[in-house]
């Protein structure tokens, strides 16, 4: 009961402080916010289970490694939003970022699928049809409630509501926390904590993590809010946004990788609930709400941004609600024929690629004024590359 009540205080404290309009109001904090909310988002409702699953007591470097890898890629794009910022690109860096725009816009169709089908299993992860066809069934429904959306121009009211479900978000991710210090407090008092030992090889470990790097992804958003931020701001907006969602995704792992034992529950979508509910049964339910909001306003974001991009790309010969159509279609293709861990697997290697483009663009502006920093932009592209051809999903 103690428990139960320094969750729910923790979580109305984190949303009056997250509401207060002096945080609001910063420049820095508006500009974080919305890659803070996308690297914290889908990754923190699968990724306790399947390191926990996977890397056993090592899950804490795993987390890291990703964490890493991400911070790797950002200093990429911070470094061509900088060149970018200072002086516009050649006619060769204008190809380039016309290519990697049409690959970001792919892996937001891909994400888009991510974020839907994890909200079709969320969304009845409490109830009796909690089965894959159902949930599929569910995340089409939703599908089309976005079609609908997107045609009629009804974005603008979604997108409205994004700062509420990202202060939902973050505000339940601070009481999840505060009640896995308290879990673990009290395995550790009583010498109960767990220490699994890797469960897989050493190939295996690394393209699976090639396979997770969409659940550390959203940081690249920066890169894209030139008409609200100057360069500056989206740079330091992205690295704070990097620096804190490192930090509580390493706690949070740190926290689970000695509580739990893999064997505690089945491998699944929704296992964080399971495993939540065995530290407190208010636990499942606000993480199944987190969920749905954090979910539909990313998909809805990434549903819009994919629209825009697309436009762009083919020189508004495809409109954006035609754009839309598409997504939605890919999507449903994508849905009814893999499951949650393939897709994070595809939609993983489709941001790699995109990753690829910008780490390349990033040392070939580098390499005349920077060279050893060229050669590092170089290795990340290479890199980028390898988690594309490399890859694998959960199993």
């Amino acid at each position: 009961m103690a428990l139960d009540a320094a969750i729910v205080l923790t979580i109305a404290l984190a949303a009056v402080t997250l509401w207060s309009p002096g945080l609001r109001r910063r420049a820095t904090w508006r500009a974080m916010v919305t890659p803070l909310a996308s690297i914290i988002g889908s990754g923190f409702l699968v990724l306790a289970p399947v390191l926990d699953h996977a890397y056993g007591m090592y899950a804490p470097l795993a987390m890291l490694a990703l964490c890493a890898v991400a911070w790797g890629f950002g200093a990429a794009i911070r470094f061509n939003i900088a060149a970018i910022g200072d002086q516009p690109g050649t006619q060769d860096a204008a190809w380039a970022e016309t290519l990697a725009s049409l690959l970001l816009g792919f892996a937001f169709v891909v994400s888009v699928a991510y974020y839907l089908n994890l909200l079709g299993a969320f969304a009845l992860s409490l109830t009796p049809w909690a089965d894959p066809t159902s949930a599929r069934a569910m995340t089409t429904a939703v599908y089309g409630l976005i079609l609908i959306a997107g045609w009629t121009g009804g974005f603008k009211r979604l997108e409205s509501m994004e700062y509420a479900a990202v202060a939902l978000k973050l505000s339940i991710i601070a009481g999840l926390l505060v009640a896995l210090l308290w879990f673990g407090s009290g395995k550790a008092a009583t010498h109960r904590l767990d220490f699994t030992p890797l469960s897989v090889g050493p190939w295996q470990a690394l393209t699976l993590g090639f396979g997770l790097i969409v659940t550390v992804q959203g940081f690249e958003t920066s890169r894209y809010l030139g008409r609200s931020y100057d360069p500056d701001t989206r740079i330091r907006s992205m690295k704070l946004a990097q620096v804190i969602a490192t930090t509580i995704y390493v706690v949070y792992i740190l926290l689970t990788a000695y509580s739990f034992a893999p064997g505690d529950v089945t491998l699944s979508e929704t296992a964080i609930v399971d495993m939540m509910g065995i530290v407190s049964p208010v636990l499942p339910v606000v993480l199944v709400v987190a969920a749905l909001a954090a979910q539909f306003s990313a998909a809805v974001a990434d549903t819009s941004g994919s629209g825009g991009l697309l436009a762009e790309v083919s020189a508004n010969r495809l409109k954006p609600r035609q754009s839309y159509a598409i997504t939605v279609a890919i999507g449903l293709l994508i849905t009814w024929n893999a499951d949650v861990f393939q897709i994070i697997a595809y939609a993983s290697r489709a941001f790699a690629a995109y990753y690829a483009v910008q780490a390349g663009l990033a040392a070939w502006r580098a390499w005349p004024v920077a060279p050893g920093k060229a050669a590092g932009f170089a290795a990340l592209a290479i890199l980028g590359v390898l988690i594309v051809a490399f890859g694998t999903p959960v199993e």
